[in-house]
């Protein structure tokens, strides 16, 4: 079947689960005073810190949304891979000196460094708190999406199930666990990715021995007492198993026609593998629904070529289309991947688990260089997923688990554990930020109550169990969206609320409190307003037909920062500049 827990599936999951457990509670004793259990006592290596960079930041969209678009549209997920990526950049020459040198815990200490403004702690608390739930929601999206295959639960159950793991990491070890959570997580990741490629390669290509006709529609819908394909029903309520095939026997996901008629190629090296998949046919999936409202599978056959090119997918449509405004959406997707990591909170926090800020620049370096080897390595595991006759149409996030399982359930069971613990690493740091912002910034420094370092502590741990809870209620709400296009709202917020702010903050001496006050307030409030007013918002999450969500929009495009962004830089000038000169206090509670 195509879902369906193994024994040795089982018993990998609970090995690496009951391992980061164990972990947790063993450096638990390591996290008793507020630096500790927020910023790890500053004492992480900057090499450790960098392969943690990376497992905090390759989430269940890197693995499981790219490689999923990917195997679905083709060169679309990729660009993901390139816009994350490239952010690296900005946070290598702008931000990771900067920031070690002004902060202590949390972001909202670098922000507010210079002025010891209340007003400044709470806004930055208050971004940080819903950024870090807008990216939440995908990783718990993804938790659910892998136990089905895993373990044989449903959706909730995977959410809850990674809840309460990450709470107990963050409750008990606070930054030093999720720190070795996370570089644990980024190295088995890296390594597990490379040799599944490796099989990848070793495979090649193979035409299935029946052709798929164009003609022929496949048929799936969920029924009261099971799945039902082209009428019949299959399995259980929410499993598919391996019926879920054409007549022909013949999966979902293959090739057509392979260069000059050519029915398997054997073993291919890394550029062949790209250079004989552009040469070929590809039987790729449209997706519809029938007047009985059932949802359809059509195929379609497209060169490889084409498949390697971006604008295949609903996301990027704009690339090819003659509308100024798709075209602008496509454009400010990027921008907001490019700019939003240097701003995601989980992300800066990590730079004060460094001693010094030669070593949040080490650090950096090595992140980059782990999570461009990861993205590489993405090309190769979606286009494997999309031609090798194991895709689940229902479900592009299960594409890279359900590609492992072509070589063997010890594989799967591998991949879709690590996979698993990739989310707990990355579910670990947000929390870790929304934490310290309760706790550090608002309890202790805008509510101004006096707490002792225990207190601190403890109030931090309460709050990553709210934070966890809130995590699972979001996670089963949002379970049928794409991981990848939930963290593009997230990188869009995170750009628009943290970047014009600490940017202009670093390098323009004008810049006050008032300015940074309302540049985060307004890159906040905007984008999130542009986000639950845009289409794809009123579609996928209020329920819209596509044409009702087209008409009743507010805004002409999905994404914002192209708008957002550059609005936060011109609020904090004009404020800033109408403003008095800034005064660096020290000590006043004011603001």
């Amino acid at each position: 079947m195509i879902y369906h827990a193994s024994t040795l599936s089982i018993a990998v999951f609970a090995a690496f689960v009951a391992s980061v457990l164990v972990l947790s509670f063993w450096l638990a004793s390591r996290a008793k005073s507020a630096s500790g259990y927020f910023a790890a006592h500053g004492h992480v290596g900057w090499f450790v810190n960098g392969i943690a960079f990376a497992g905090d930041y390759l989430s269940a969209a890197s693995f499981l949304g790219i490689c999923g678009m990917i195997a679905f549209y083709g060169y679309d997920g990729f660009l993901y891979s390139i816009g994350y990526l490239s952010g690296w950049i900005v946070a290598l020459f702008v931000i990771a000196e900067p920031v070690k040198k002004l902060g202590k815990f949390t972001l909202a200490d670098a922000l507010n460094a210079k002025f010891d403004s209340r007003a400044i702690k709470l806004v930055a608390a208050i971004s940080t708190l819903v950024i870090s739930l807008f990216y939440l929601v995908p990783q718990m999206v993804g938790a659910g999406a892998l136990v089905k295959p895993l373990l044989g639960l449903p959706h909730w159950a995977g959410v809850v199930m990674v809840g309460a793991t990450v709470t107990v990491i963050v409750a008990t070890g606070g930054m030093v666990s999720t720190t070795w959570v996370q570089f644990i997580k980024g190295t088995l990741l890296v390594i597990i990715c490379a040799f599944v490629v490796g099989l990848i390669l070793q495979r090649g290509f193979s035409v299935p021995q029946v052709a798929i006709e164009s003609s022929e529609v496949q048929t799936i819908m969920k029924g009261t007492t099971g799945t039902i394909v082209n009428g019949e029903i299959l399995s259980p309520e929410n499993q598919l198993d391996s019926k879920l095939r054409w007549k022909h026997g013949v999966g979902f996901g293959s090739v057509a026609v392979l260069p000059g008629g050519a029915i398997s190629t054997g073993p291919l090296g890394p550029l062949a593998y790209i250079k004989t998949f552009s040469e070929s046919t590809i039987t790729t999936w449209r997706k519809g629904s029938d007047a009985s409202g059932a949802t359809t599978f059509t195929p379609v056959q497209r060169t490889g070529k084409d498949l390697l090119l971006p604008g295949s997918s609903p996301t990027f449509k704009g690339v090819r289309s003659d509308s100024l405004f798709a075209k602008l959406d496509f454009l400010s997707l990027m921008l907001a991947l490019f700019l939003g990591t240097a701003s995601l909170p989980h992300i800066l926090i990590r730079y004060y688990t460094v001693k010094d800020a030669a070593a949040a620049r080490k650090s950096t370096v090595v992140g980059i260089g782990a999570i461009g080897i990861f993205y590489m390595l993405t090309l190769y595991l979606g286009i494997g997923a999309m031609t090798s006759g194991a895709l689940d149409p229902t479900d592009s996030n299960m594409s890279a688990p359900l590609l492992a399982q072509t070589f063997g359930q010890g594989i799967f069971a591998v991949i879709s554990a690590v996979a698993f613990t990739t989310v707990l690493g990355t579910v670990s740091g947000l929390i870790m930020a929304g934490a310290g912002a309760v706790a550090h910034d608002l309890i202790k420094d805008y509510f101004a109550i006096k707490l002792t370092d225990l207190q601190q502590v403890r109030a931090g741990k309460l709050a990553a169990i709210g934070l966890g809870a809130a995590a699972i209620v979001l996670g089963i709400f949002f379970e049928k969206m794409n991981v990848t296009f939930l963290v593009g709202w997230a990188f869009n917020v995170a750009a628009s609320a943290n970047l014009p702010a600490l940017v202009m903050l670093l390098f323009w001496k004008r810049t006050t409190k008032a300015g940074v006050i309302s540049a985060m307030s307004v890159g906040l409030l905007a984008s999130l307003a542009w986000i639950l007013a845009s289409a794809d918002t009123l579609e996928k999450v209020f329920g819209y037909s596509a044409i009702d969500a087209t008409a009743s929009a507010l805004v002409p495009f999905s994404q914002p920062a192209i708008v957002t962004v550059p609005l936060g830089f011109v609020v904090l000038i004009t404020v800033s500049l109408l403003g008095k000169r800034p005064q660096v206090v020290h000590g006043d509670r004011g603001g």
